[in-house]
């Protein structure tokens, strides 16, 4: 036992100068000074949303949205997906949330689904399991919401706290299992279904696309030219560039009460030296959404907008290309992602307004542009020319099936089978959204440049030859599948998933799917619907959403995985998982026919760690001022006037935000003062992108700390006016309960 203790140990150390999921490139830690006039999401020459139409074609349905607050610490706790130990949180650029929508089957109750949308990397077993049970909680009238129809998904956003893992794996850079991360994601997503399931009603769905042409690049061209060229020249781009867009509308009155849109691109704008939390790309595009149409006759109270996230696995945001920081001027190794020296490190992506030089900050909120527009556009073009959802029919399935050594049949009738989860050593090299560590390549075969690497991840488990052959060509780094130890690493056992309403499909998929992956994945489910007469005369609609209720890393084509890049080592259950979960959905697929009653076999329980899992996570001890200081003082006011577009900011005495996380509410806002000279209203809070949250320890064995709060101002957005900053804390004591405080700075004008 000590000697295995070792091992683990050792193989941690290691591990965590790993690059684990993907990301971009490395600034200085600056806030970008202000937006500019086109960044503003509420003026706009043509009006952002439809007058309501007079009538409305297809079926009825329940239909119910909802959201809520999933802000977990936003310090101290490494993020999720970058897997870089020193990406530890230093405040919140803005809140995270998860939207909930409800569809269901008028006159059949029991037909229904709810999709979620976390602004988080991924769904999760852990995460799904609170969930479900919360659920359970709120009594029978919530009991039709189940295993069955839940869909759990998150955006892959790269900037939010991590921790809340089901496995092993994903856990070690953030140091173990986060109960309070955790809990913030449950509570908020069963908040959000409440509201959702309070505001079910009868109403009407349609749906459009448009194409984006600027929000994405396919970060391993290399890979995807491997695939049949005759494939390839079906399709006019190397990423998807559609996206879809489904819109709710109440039938009382028409009124939309939200939209969920599809569209294919990783949430790593954001880059992996960014500490703020937010949302990403995907989370700005909703904010912009959501802000843009209050107050409009056309819209609901309460309208949620939900971008979700599509074939995503090997696009970018960084749509620039990847470049050799190295002095040379020269792009990256198309083959490899290399530079001059052989090595990945300096290579990285570039964002749209990479040359802010502000960790991506300009770059996310572009790329959220770059899908609100289109979306709202969209939105608006709808009245004119959309597609009615048509058919009553509401169904879902759902099932899990063990990867390992899957067998099934191929097309062609070939028997193949799958294996256990497995990382190939190019899994460690990372992306050029943000490179891995040591000498890993994109396409590392293994042999002969990293011995070490090989040795470090033997030493927990040694593939067998039976594992070698059918992860093969993939060169196993770590063979997790098969680590149990102290509980299980990787998934083996995944969530097969599917729901739909009239000819409107979802694949819900584990895994983050790439580009051709996800067509093959589409067409088949699309083929397979119209054999068998499921929509009638209507033609089947397909997108895929995803990563979603257990995260199972990639999957790419056989022939992109034959490349062994980065999506091809992420692969966990080898060449022939593509055609696995397409086979999987399929047999799924007549539970989703009109007259289908009952659900698949559930099929094997996968692990539920939550009460093994590791924690080193270590608690607020106290919170404590310097001599003459009181907690909330405004340590450092702001000037007593600016020029409209400046940065302003303030500091105040801290305490650790993990003593609150103050769900539903605010850390900072800005108040103005109204023309009585008396009231001050609130003008921004900590959901707004330009009202930044900053927390520093001043001294760890005093709990001294400190919370500066800048707001960038903007010409256009923010009147003239007199304003002053809030800060709303907690402070722990070292005996005795922890206290509420707030601190004001002093008031200053906006010329």
């Amino acid at each position: 036992m000590a000697s295995t203790i070792s091992a683990i140990s050792l193989f941690l150390l290691a591990l965590f100068a790993l690059a684990h999921f993907s990301s971009s490139v490395q600034g200085p830690n600056r806030h970008v000074a202000r937006l500019a006039k086109r960044f503003d999401p509420v003026e706009h020459d043509t009006p952002i949303v439809p007058k309501a139409s007079a009538a409305a074609a297809g079926d009825k349905y329940l239909l119910g949205v909802g959201k809520a607050d999933i802000t977990g610490p936003v310090v101290e706790i490494n993020f999720a997906g970058y897997a870089d130990t020193e990406q530890r949180g230093t405040g919140l650029r803005q809140r995270i949330y998860c939207r909930a929508f409800i569809i269901g089957q008028v006159g059949k109750p029991e037909n229904r689904f709810v999709y979620l949308v976390l602004d988080t990397m991924s769904g999760d077993t852990a995460v799904r399991n609170g969930i479900l049970e919360g659920l359970a909680k709120l009594g029978s009238e919530y009991a039709v919401y189940g295993r069955n129809n839940v869909a759990v998904t998150g955006t892959h956003s790269h900037s939010g706290p991590g921790g809340w893992f089901n496995y092993l794996l994903p856990q070690i850079t953030s140091f173990g299992f986060d109960k309070q991360g955790y809990q913030a994601i449950v509570d908020g997503a069963v908040l959000a279904i409440k509201r959702a399931h309070e505001s079910l009603q009868e109403g009407y769905l349609d749906f459009g696309t448009t194409r984006i042409e600027d929000a994405n690049i396919n970060r391993s061209l290399y890979a995807y030219l491997a695939n049949p060229e005759a494939e390839r020249a079906q399709y006019p781009d190397s990423t998807d560039k559609t996206m879809t867009l489904l819109r709710f509308r109440r039938a009382s009155d028409l009124k939309a009460i939200g939209v969920l849109t599809w569209f294919a691109v990783h949430p790593t704008s954001m880059l992996g030296n960014n500490t703020h939390v937010s949302g990403d790309n995907k989370g700005v595009a909703a904010y912009l959404f959501e802000q843009s149409v209050k107050g409009s006759d056309a819209v609901a109270d309460g309208f949620v907008a939900g971008f979700s996230q599509s074939n995503h696995g090997d696009t970018s945001p960084n749509v620039l290309g990847a470049w050799c920081d190295d002095g040379s001027g020269q792009m990256c190794d198309f083959q490899t992602s290399t530079c001059s020296d052989g090595k990945s490190q300096k290579c990285h992506g570039r964002g749209p307004l990479f040359y802010n030089l502000d960790l991506g900050v300009s770059s996310c909120y572009e790329l959220g542009r770059r899908q609100f527009f289109p979306a709202k556009e969209l939105f608006h073009s709808l009245d004119s020319e959309s597609t009615p959802v048509v058919g009553p029919t509401v169904r879902a399935f759902h099932y899990w099936n063990d990867m390992s050594y899957y067998k099934f049949p191929l097309p062609n009738g070939t028997i193949v089978q799958t294996c256990p989860a497995a990382l190939g050593h190019s899994f460690a090299a990372g992306t050029s959204d943000w490179p891995g560590a040591f000498d890993f390549t994109q396409g590392d075969s293994g042999e002969p440049n990293n011995p070490f690497w090989s040795v470090v991840g033997g030493l927990l488990r040694t593939p067998s030859h039976a594992q070698k052959a059918c992860q093969a060509p993939k060169p196993i780094l770590l063979d997790v599948g098969e680590m149990t130890t102290p509980y299980a690493w990787t998934p083996n056992i995944i969530d097969v998933q599917t729901l739909r309403v009239g000819q409107f499909f979802i694949i819900v998929s584990p895994s983050e799917v790439c580009t051709m992956a996800g067509r093959r994945w589409r067409n088949a489910v699309k083929a397979a619907a119209q054999e068998a007469g499921m929509t009638g005369d209507t033609e089947p609609y397909v997108v895929i959403a995803g990563p979603a209720n257990t995260y199972a890393h990639y999957v790419t084509t056989p022939e992109e995985y034959a490349v062994q890049r980065y999506e091809g080592a992420s692969t966990l259950y080898g060449q022939w998982e593509l055609p696995a979960y397409i086979n999987l959905t399929l047999r799924g697929l007549p539970y989703l026919a009109p007259t289908a009653t009952g659900s698949p076999p559930a099929g094997p329980t996968p692990p539920d760690n939550r009460a093994k899992s590791l924690s080193f996570i270590t608690g607020v001890v106290m919170d404590g001022t310097p001599i003459g200081k009181s907690f909330g003082q405004c340590i450092k006011q702001p000037s007593s006037s600016y020029s409209r577009g400046a940065v302003v900011s303030a500091t105040f005495q801290g305490a650790n935000p993990r003593n609150n996380l103050r769900l539903e509410g605010t850390f900072a806002a800005v108040e103005k003062l109204g023309a009585d000279g008396k009231t001050w209203t609130r003008w921004l809070d900590d959901k707004d992108w330009r009202l930044v949250y900053t927390w520093k320890r001043t001294n760890g064995a005093l709990g001294y700390s400190e919370v500066t709060i800048t707001w960038e101002t903007d010409v256009d957005l923010d009147p003239a006016g007199t304003y002053r900053i809030k800060y709303y804390g907690d402070q722990k004591p070292l005996i005795g309960s922890i206290k509420a405080f707030e601190g004001t700075s002093n008031s200053f004008t906006l010329n």
